[in-house]
């Protein structure tokens, strides 16, 4: 995912991450996005001080989806495709 898809996605409210789950992308009540790694709540920037380079490989950033078992309890949390995984998505 580069920059702008990151931004767009926490801005509609996905989960996304960096690495693994443990590391969560998100925007602070200031508006800077930021990645957290909430088993201890350390923080850093998105990108680098310019804002244009992101503090990560764009490989490594992905959504994650919760998935629900029948009787509406939490599942496993899977990796959502992008088109970068699967260039073929979304061409009908």
């Amino acid at each position: 995912m580069n920059i702008t898809q990151i931004k767009a996605a926490v801005d509609a409210g996905k989960s996304v991450h960096w690495a693994n789950e443990c590391y969560r992308v998100h925007r602070d009540t200031l508006g800077e996005y930021l990645i957290t790694y909430v088993l201890n709540g350390s923080t850093i920037g998105l990108t680098d001080r310019s804002g244009r380079r992101l503090n990560g490989a764009e490989a490594d950033f992905f959504i994650s989806v919760s998935t629900r078992g029948a009787d509406g309890g939490q599942g496993r949390e899977r990796r959502e495709a992008t088109s970068k995984d699967n260039p073929d998505a979304g061409t009908g």
